[in-house]
């Protein structure tokens, strides 16, 4: 099989021509692999690789599940593997060989689908950023313009997708991070529904619930028939191919938080609005009654809370001191250790008014359509602190004056830049709800920029729907970067 024919089938369509005889999963293995060894010394998608065990799972006779025989990659957030490294982006973890004593819920039961893991996926330091650019392993490109960033956290995710390495890879999303690498790499990005897919045996509820594991895709039903295949036995994911009938869609072009959105971002969910008008859907203005300044607050306060408890827990499992960490996320990790307990369930609690105002929103609206993101991708180090940042901030955390620099100012303005780039893809988090983004537009300079969709809870039926008219009205699939 050579590399044209491997690419142009999405997973489903692999694990087909599996169980029918056409290929094995082996030759499928050796595609994968091949197309590794071609493209990741540029893009620095897989950063962790196991051939050989791949090999031999690949072999295993006869093969079994739904997605049987179909070359897969983790990403290297939560997605263990029992027995094999994982260092999450962390150079204290990846020194000190850090393994999983056991298998991740969702990798099993990807696995149990049949899926043949191959590698691990480039993410930023615990996933806490919204480029891909650890320092550990060094930043993961885009394929589509290897300058530029993929986005994160699961950068490595998406830029493996979109270089043809593999059609479908794991990931996860907090507050985005499906979601917002799908956009910067032209992909399909699911985010489900709170509780819809495992968290455990490390979490019962990651995030209590605003961030869960999925995948990102080339083709809508892959995203669907792996929901299904994380579900279990428990329930089913819905078809793509039922008709979604005409929607009531309000959508919004304004940054909840004040800040700019890009010409090109404004205009994906323009043309979105006038393609979903010609299929029939009603679509018009609207947003929902939200705070998006308090959202966003409130989702750093869980978030650094998060940081925070990730570094310590690194620390005690590895001894490492400071230089085991990077520094932008020793900040975060020293904002959420600054938190306190009032603080943090005051933030929580105010989820709750969030879920009601969109429960108001879509008593009107089916679905809520925004951009994915506020500008397009950003170039590899675009987003690093300037050298005067960076050493002011060392001396803050050395000298352990934290509130000062608060008061300052200094802190708010980072992290206004950072969540400018991202402010629309907190909200599903939050209130829990399923969100997704779809690649409807190209710029000028044929870069990918996604539009966002978000339903009411439970409301994975009525997303997937529509995306499979979009991707029948405005395929993608074959819309691929220009790499050898």
């Amino acid at each position: 099989m050579d590399f044209e024919e491997y690419r142009r089938m999405d997973a489903m369509a692999m694990a087909a021509a599996v169980a029918d005889g056409q290929t094995t999963a082996r030759e499928l293995l050796e595609c994968a692999l091949a197309r590794t060894d071609a493209v990741n010394p540029e893009l620095n998608a897989v950063v962790a690789r196991r051939d050989a065990r791949a090999r031999e799972e690949a072999e295993a006779d006869p093969p079994a599940g739904p997605f049987a025989g179909v070359p897969f990659l983790v990403k290297d957030l939560f997605q263990e593997l029992a027995g094999e490294g994982s260092d999450r982006g962390c150079r204290a973890l990846r020194d000190a060989g850090a393994s999983a004593e056991v298998e991740a819920g969702i990798t099993r039961r990807w696995r149990a689908a049949g899926l043949v893991v191959f590698g691990r996926t480039n993410t930023p330091e615990f996933g806490a950023r919204s480029v891909t650019e650890p320092v550990v392993h060094g930043p993961a490109r885009n394929p589509w313009d290897p300058a530029l960033s993929p986005g994160g956290s699961s950068g490595g995710a998406a830029a493996a997708v979109a270089a043809g390495i593999v059609p479908v890879a794991g990931a996860n999303d907090g507050g985005g991070s499906i979601r917002i690498p799908a956009s910067h790499c032209g992909l399909f990005g699911f985010k489900p529904g709170r509780g819809r897919t495992p968290a455990g045996p490390a979490f019962s509820e990651w995030m209590h619930g605003a961030a869960v594991h999925h995948v990102i895709s080339r083709s809508v039903r892959d995203s669907a028939a792996l929901l299904d295949a994380a579900l279990g036995s428990e329930r089913s994911a819905p078809a793509v191919a039922a008709a979604p009938g005409s929607l009531r869609i309000g959508y919004a072009t304004r940054s909840p938080i004040g800040t700019e959105v890009h010409p090109e971002c404004r205009a994906a969910v323009e043309g979105t609005a006038r393609l979903l008008e010609g299929l029939g859907h009603h679509v018009e203005e609207a947003e929902p009654a939200i705070d998006g300044q308090q959202l966003a607050r409130d989702w750093l306060t869980l978030w650094f809370g998060q940081v925070a408890a990730m570094v310590e827990r690194a620390r005690r499992r590895t001894g490492a001191g400071a230089a085991g960490f990077e520094l932008e996320t020793r900040v975060m990790a020293a904002l959420g250790q600054s938190l306190s307990a009032a603080d943090y369930v005051a933030a929580h609690e105010r989820w709750n008014r969030y879920r009601h105002a969109m429960h108001d929103f879509h008593r009107q609206y089916d679905l809520y359509l925004t951009p994915t993101v506020a500008r397009p991708p950003p170039r590899i180090g675009e987003t690093a602190l300037p050298g005067w940042q960076r050493t002011v901030l060392e001396l803050v955390l050395r000298s352990r004056t934290l509130p000062l620099l608060r008061a300052s100012g200094l802190i708010e303005r980072l992290v206004r830049d950072e969540l400018g780039r991202v402010p629309f893809t907190q909200l599903a988090n939050l209130t829990g709800a399923p969100a997704m983004s779809v690649p409807l537009h190209w710029t000028p300079h044929n870069l990918p920029v996604g539009v966002q969709f978000v339903a009411p809870v439970t409301g994975e039926a009525r997303l997937f729907s529509l995306a499979g008219q979009l991707e029948t009205a405005s395929p993608w699939f074959d819309r691929v970067p220009a790499l050898p």
